[in-house]
């Protein structure tokens, strides 16, 4: 081979590797300059079709919101794409902050309905059984009173308009014919039905004649005080509940979608996915964006005082307990006051109802009169009625002496007396979100989503 063919060879391979050294350039410089990396995140964040973003960075986008000078990869459509996502992840991010205090103000709540129910029902239980042991002859007809009892109260302290001290009164107005028929005149119980007007009569009476003396008054006014702050203890909590759930509905203004929409995504358009925003900068958009729920922070501390002085007043000396657990010891204190006194019952039930069929059998030999050490034979027909309770004989004391003193507790699966603690160890939680509101955006501007080291992004341009 000639040399003048051998230089035609090596100049011809000289153009040919220095056309593919020019081609990979391009393709590099093409790359380089390629909306690849945006388009994988718009896809990825599920922000908007995949269409709207373009192949290669253009100038002369018409941008409203990340506007710059150099190419973009962003246009218009996907300007509204982005503020629609970063408004919907935004409200989500303040859902998943305050999830945790809702979850806290719900499991209470639950917890303490539960903790009063099973009071509530432990109480009832201990009612029953005393009825039932040591008042056999009307346990069955005063059962329906019992559960009324206890359902009217279940309802006030879930905030029925119910009146405490009218449901204890008519619970006494609705035994009182059967205590009077089967316990102070058991031998007339088939004269007085129910509906009757005798029966009638005597429930109309009954706060007027007092047969079970003040424990009527006693049980309903002790109720109706310690049940009323139970009951705004369960709807402060319900009230806290509306609140925090009233944040998932946070206004987030046009504008502050614009701010939201810069901060997160307007580095996209310049191929900066990777980049974040600086720490104090999403603080600042934040605070503007939550501007009305921060106003909620004084409020919201004064909420939570008044439920710390409503739950130590829950849980200070167990008063919601022993209120509730109480009731069977009044009425069994009413009732064997009925008892005793039953002779000057029956004298004034005598006189405004009409006669009963006969006076208890063990008091026969006795008249009403006699049992009254202050009535005498001038005295008006109706002074046995008016006069305070009279002294009767000691034989007539001593035959319910064995059913005086407390009742003994019995087990139950369903009863967790544990107010106290439950209170005590919600109290110490909530106050941990005091500044709940005040602190909401910083708290949104923790984590991955922001940066504070020397490169972030500041809604316009990356600063050092």
């Amino acid at each position: 081979m000639s040399r003048k063919t051998c230089l035609r060879v090596n100049s011809f391979d000289s153009v040919r590797i220095l056309a593919l050294v020019i081609f990979a350039v391009n393709v590099i410089e093409a790359d380089k300059h390629s909306c690849y990396e945006v388009r994988a995140a718009f896809q990825q964040r599920n922000i908007g079709p995949l269409h709207l973003v373009p192949e290669k960075p253009h100038k002369d986008a018409d941008l409203q919101l990340c506007t710059h000078q150099g190419p973009s990869c962003c246009n218009r459509k996907m300007e509204g794409s982005y503020m629609s996502a970063v408004k919907q992840e935004t409200l989500q991010k303040i859902e998943s902050h305050t999830y945790q205090l809702q979850s806290l103000l719900s499991g209470h709540l639950d917890n303490f309905q539960d903790t009063i129910q099973s009071l509530l029902s432990f109480s009832q239980g201990r009612l029953s059984s005393l009825l039932e042991r040591s008042y056999s002859s009307l346990s069955h007809q005063a059962l329906p009173h019992v559960n009324q009892l206890f359902s009217s109260l279940s309802l006030f302290l879930h905030g029925a308009n119910i009146s405490v001290e009218m449901t204890v009164h008519t619970f006494f107005n609705n035994i009182f014919p059967l205590v009077y028929t089967r316990l102070i005149n058991p031998g007339i119980e088939g004269s007085v039905t129910a509906g009757s007007t005798m029966s009638d009569c005597l429930r109309m009476i009954r706060q007027d004649v007092k047969p079970f003396g003040n424990h009527t008054i006693i049980m309903a006014q002790r109720l109706a005080n310690v049940l009323e702050i139970g009951r705004q203890l369960v709807l402060s909590l319900d009230k806290g509940l509306k609140v925090i759930n009233a944040t998932e509905y946070a206004n987030l203004g046009r504008d502050c979608v614009k701010s939201l929409t810069k901060m997160v995504y307007c580095s996209h358009c310049r191929g900066l996915t990777l980049i974040k925003p600086c720490v104090d900068y999403c603080s600042n958009v934040m605070r503007g964006c939550l501007a009305s729920m921060s106003e909620l922070d004084q409020p919201w501390r004064v909420y939570i005082s008044s439920f710390e002085k409503l739950s130590r007043s829950v849980a200070g000396d167990h008063s919601l307990e022993l209120a509730i657990l109480g009731v069977s010891e009044h009425v069994n204190e009413a009732m064997l006051y009925a008892q005793i006194h039953g002779p000057l019952i029956t004298a004034t039930v005598d006189k405004v109802c009409g006669l009963s069929t006969g006076e208890p059998p063990s008091m026969r030999h006795m008249s009403p009169e006699v049992t009254t050490s202050t009535t005498t034979a001038n005295s008006p027909p109706s002074s046995a009625s008016s006069s305070s309770p009279q002294r009767l004989p000691e034989e007539w004391l001593e035959r319910f002496a064995h059913m005086k003193g407390p009742l003994p507790l019995k087990p139950s699966n369903n009863y967790k007396p544990n107010l106290r603690t439950l209170s005590r160890e919600f109290l110490a939680v909530l106050l941990r979100y005091r500044a709940f509101f005040i602190s909401l955006p910083d708290m949104l501007c923790k984590g991955e989503n922001v940066v504070d080291d020397s490169t972030c992004w500041v809604g316009t341009d990356v600063v050092e």
